[in-house]
């Protein structure tokens, strides 16, 4: 039996190729299905079957694209309403890939529809050797209850749906039974995911918050309080797996726009995003520009960023550059790249067009600053509680916009986060608003605190 996992950094996703005798499965794909069609056909398999644990609502997934290309049958959780060709399963029903068994566990409590795949080894028949457990439970977490809202399910019901799930189906198997999620850290799928990207049941019965002993009532509290803001491109993608993304084969890479073309785009309501790196973004850039690095959580915070009812026009390095860029946008579902700047900024300047800049600061710097200067905290609001730079405001990156009037627009502000990509994003964001004097600093606060300089904690009052 082979079981591969598939690790896409960009939105901490997991994704699973299972083979046996010349067949495979795989399980929970990215938009993009090459890398599966190409290590299948190294493997000499034939893909099967296509199985999603659940609707995702942070990446698009390529099921219909690889069911497609390969005539497999695309297998969903029963409940899960999918408006394409599919195989909808319920408790206890099985698929064999080869001498392998797949036994489904209907696992409501992140999505209604949501399934677990138990994977019986021929060689161990009697007892699954793993589970993959999509967004149900993850290394050190356990799926967020708060997605299925505009579907009628409210929080509070789908986390006692996630508590008897826990207990009723995943809590009972043996301690050995190797755990494979579909998301790790940096994941809004869930607070407080490990860096680790599998697990036991045993590892977790032990040391994971959410499966300590407690009733029904605690839990719901716990897992209902300081979720993440949902991101606006959520909903949407939920729709486009319901329905089942278009196929990515045959697209054409984003266009080189010239100075004079792009700004007319500008002009015209197109959003514009820098990809390149916050130093770069830093000296010199399209006044108006957003930045969001494309070495970074690119896809993720895109779509927590930009407007999917909007054109999107490109600032890269090179095409290569701007293709990629393309490409994961397209990964959670943001497609309307109108094109990229041709010559980059040095053509957008020479073209006499309006560029920005935003400085850069170290943290001594950030420590020697004038009494004037306000400092602008843009991590989620548990990490500023852990340790900040003392008076420094919390206003998440992905509620900023909306926070903007809350801001004196008169004073300078340094805008921090945990080391540099998220406040980059945010300066743009600020000059974008009008504000005029706003510094990035370099590092964030894990350089402030390696530094050795104070930091403040927010207490909060114990549960009772």
């Amino acid at each position: 039996m082979l079981l591969h996992q598939f690790y896409l950094d960009c939105l901490a996703q997991a994704s699973y190729l299972i083979g046996s005798e010349g067949e495979a499965a795989v399980v929970d794909p990215r938009r993009d299905v090459d890398l599966y069609l190409a290590f299948a056909q190294e493997r000499g398999l034939r893909i099967r079957y296509v199985i999603e644990t659940h609707l995702h609502a942070d990446f698009v997934s390529g099921h219909r694209e690889l069911a497609l290309r390969t005539g497999a049958e695309i297998v969903v959780g029963a409940a899960a309403g999918a408006r394409f060709p599919h195989r909808g399963v319920r408790d206890g029903d099985e698929l064999r890939v080869g001498s392998v068994r797949l036994r489904f566990l209907e696992t409501p409590g992140h999505t209604p529809e949501g399934v677990c795949v138990l994977v019986f080894d021929p060689a161990e028949a009697e007892q699954p050797a793993h589970v993959l457990t999509g967004d149900t439970l993850f290394v050190g977490d356990v799926g967020r209850p708060d997605l299925a809202g505009g579907i009628g399910w409210t929080a509070e019901r789908m986390a006692a749906a996630m508590y008897d799930t826990l207990h009723g189906k995943l809590l009972p198997l043996p301690d050995g039974v190797q755990v494979w999620p579909a998301h790790g850290a940096g994941s809004l799928c869930g607070k407080n995911l490990s860096k680790d990207t599998s697990s036991t049941i045993g590892r977790e019965r032990r040391t994971n918050p959410a499966l300590q002993p407690m009733d029904r009532e605690a839990f719901v509290r716990m897992l209902t309080a300081d979720q993440p803001e949902v991101p606006r491109y959520f909903p949407m993608d939920v729709e486009l797996n319901r329905s089942g993304a278009p196929p990515l084969a045959g697209r054409l890479a984003p266009r080189p726009l010239a100075p004079a073309a792009f700004a007319e785009a500008a002009a015209g309501g197109a959003q514009v995003v820098d990809v390149r790196r916050s130093a770069a973004f830093g000296v010199e850039h399209v006044a108006g520009a957003v930045n969001v690095d494309l070495d970074g959580q690119f896809a993720a915070w895109c779509g927590a960023l930009l407007d999917p009812g909007r054109d999107i026009l490109l600032v890269a390095d090179d095409a290569a550059g701007a293709a990629q860029a393309a490409m994961r946008l397209a990964r959670v579902g943001l497609e309307r790249v109108e094109g990229f700047l041709d010559g980059g900024v040095a053509a957008w300047r020479a073209a006499g067009l309006p560029c920005s800049a935003v400085p850069q600061w170290d943290v001594q710097q950030l420590a020697a600053r004038g009494p004037e200067w306000r400092v602008l905290d843009v991590r989620r609001p548990g990490e500023h509680e852990g340790a900040h730079v003392p008076g420094a405001l919390n206003l998440p990156l992905d509620r900023l916009e909306r926070g903007l009037d809350g801001l004196d627009r008169e004073v300078p502000w340094a805008v921090i986060c945990a080391g540099g990509y998220r406040s980059s994003s945010a300066c743009g964001l600020l000059l974008r608003a009008g504000f005029r004097r706003v510094v990035n600093v370099q590092g964030g606060t894990s350089a402030w605190i390696a530094a050795g300089l104070p930091t403040a904690r927010v207490a909060r009052a114990a549960a009772g």
